[in-house]
């Protein structure tokens, strides 16, 4: 290999070159370019820029707010759509009980407002107006009917328009929004300082690590025993992120790709342990498990690495349930199909295979009312990402 691929993750640098894959704890005291040049400056002066390629998660990705007018149409299109482009949705409003809702407390990054086909007017007023004087965003764009444009910019100036997403027949036109969601999540990544140092290190675009792991998908069976449908999740320090076959799932939502992605920002070991912990002791499951494993819940409170092979385990059954038919939130995945579960990401320097295996068992029996659980695939190399990154490349060239 004559090119250098490196994974700026939240807790780890993963750099491949020809002579295989390496990983280093970051030094959390330094930026991330003072500590990458620290541990891996000798290997970067044996590359040319222009052969060096970067992604990274270490930003942990975006949130929005969705306010649309149905649940079964702008809602659930919209939310589908922002999921796939790795944005952590915080809220969803139906517009009919917007004046009863409660604005969001956090700085939210993106605001989407969908709703009604084209030819048809009038669907929002003032009430639209009021509720976002009380919501601090950053972005807010409309995918909404055009007769409602012209109002809604008169009174929103930094409103973005573009496409609606919902066409005449009802059916979704993402491919708009899913790119404006996909740029804000770029240049999220590459505006953060730590990030942007980087480009004294590649000539190259620094991409997001959902989105390079997402290119692998249709790589992936050229290196591991996986039989489709599959899912590939990847545990990381501040985001557990699922890449699923489209074949899981059944809507009326046409996508380019047989892959889609979701991105759980709330659901990471380290960074984002305190919420990954509250999202368990919330769980009706969580304690039945936790006895199944021979733990009790005090081990959540615990700093050790017992503690952290559980915290790992849950984050794999709350993934699974946050898009089972238990929890309409999200995605939901026909689980029922799966074949194959591919693990990714510092999960897979923790747990053994057994420990996956008995998080699945449990989940297939208890969740799922199933005795037989999909081949679990361990990525113990971490070597997925570099199919990404190197199909990401060939197609660029």
């Amino acid at each position: 290999m004559s090119k250098l691929l490196i994974d700026v993750g939240s807790t780890y640098f993963k750099v491949c070159q020809t002579s295989g894959i390496s990983q280093y704890f970051r030094d959390f005291k330094k930026d991330i370019y003072d500590d990458l040049i620290t541990k891996c400056g000798n290997i970067f002066a044996n590359y040319k820029k222009e052969d060096i390629f970067i992604c990274s998660s270490a930003n942990g990705g975006l949130s929005t707010l969705i306010i649309g007018l149905t649940n079964s149409f702008s809602l659930k299109f919209a939310k589908n759509i922002a999921f796939n482009s790795g944005i952590n949705i915080i809220d969803t409003i139906l517009y009919s009980k917007i004046e009863e809702c409660r604005a969001p407390s956090e700085l939210v990054d993106v605001v989407i407002i969908v709703g009604g086909i084209d030819g048809i007017g009038n669907v929002f007023d003032e009430k639209l107006f009021d509720y976002l004087k009380n919501v601090q965003y950053s972005n807010i764009v409309y995918v909404g009917t055009k007769q409602d444009a012209s109002f809604l910019s008169a009174h929103i100036p930094e409103l973005k328009m573009i496409g609606n997403i919902i066409t005449e027949k009802l059916h979704v036109n993402g491919g708009e929004l899913k790119e404006y969601l996909t740029n804000l999540y770029q240049a999220d990544i590459v505006g953060k300082e730590d990030i942007k140092h980087l480009y004294e290190i590649t000539g190259n675009q620094i991409y997001s690590t959902p989105y390079i792991v997402n290119r692998s998908l249709p790589l992936i069976d050229a290196n591991f025993e996986v039989v489709n449908p599959f899912i590939v999740v990847d545990i990381g320090g501040a985001t557990t992120d699922i890449h699923y076959s489209r074949d899981l799932v059944r809507d009326n939502i046409v996508s380019e790709s047989g892959y889609d992605r979701l991105v759980f920002k709330k659901l990471g070991v380290f960074k984002s342990r305190e919420t990954l912990i509250f999202a368990a002791k919330n769980n009706e499951f969580v304690y039945e498990l936790l006895a199944y494993l021979n733990v009790t819940e005090n081990i959540l409170e615990e700093e050790s690495e017992k503690s952290l092979r559980i915290l790992m385990q849950l984050s794999i059954f709350l993934v699974l349930y946050k898009v089972s038919r238990l929890h309409p939130l999200y995605v939901t995945l026909h689980l029922e199909l799966l074949n194959t579960i591919v693990l990714t990401g510092g999960i897979t320097k923790v747990l053994s295979y057994e420990e996956v295996q008995i998080i699945m068992q449990f989940f297939y029996k208890k969740v799922m009312n199933l005795h037989a659980i999909p081949n679990i695939v361990m990525d113990y190399d971490y070597a997925i990402w570099t199919l990404g990154m190197e199909n990401n490349e060939n197609s660029a060239s």
